[in-house]
């Protein structure tokens, strides 16, 4: 019998980078880029905190949950998160790290949404949000992400 180390250490899949966004300022519009530069201290161009709130991401495959819970059609830019990341389990990674091309980041904790998500999503949409808000990260070695990059458990 496999020990619990071993199977929570393997993953059925890679995962990929859907959507990359920053944010300049604290309320600032979300800009949709292809590509981003990644420093020690976070993205190139993005307000986010230093440290372990460095990185934001979310899973893509809970977008659709956040929809149907909220009864709105959900964009990655309202819930403005820097990436959107497909077919890897993030919550499976807590605490660990990931690689992303040249970049590895470790996954810190849950990023919860924030009550600007009722003005954004509508009436209840905080509450559809939770759960499903996503996860912070700290940058380890930084570099380029690009759309479409895979990511993979390092």
């Amino acid at each position: 019998m496999e020990n619990i180390r071993d199977i929570m250490a393997r993953h059925a899949q890679v995962g990929r980078i859907d959507w990359i966004g920053l944010r300049s300022a604290r309320y600032a519009d979300v800009d949709v880029l292809a590509k981003v530069t990644v420093t020690q201290n976070g993205f190139t161009g993005d307000h986010a905190k230093l440290g372990k709130r460095a990185v934001t991401l979310i899973q893509a495959e809970h977008i659709p949950v956040i929809s149907a819970l909220a009864g709105a059609n959900v964009t990655p830019e309202m819930l403005r998160r820097n990436l959107v990341v497909s077919g890897l389990n993030l919550l499976a990674i807590r605490k660990g790290f990931l690689r992303i091309g040249d970049v590895v980041i470790e996954v810190t904790g849950p990023c919860p949404p924030c009550s600007r998500m009722e003005k954004v999503i509508g009436s209840g949409g905080y509450n559809a949000m939770r759960g499903h808000g996503g996860w912070y990260a700290e940058v380890i070695v930084g570099g380029g992400i690009v759309l479409g990059a895979q990511v993979v458990p390092a």
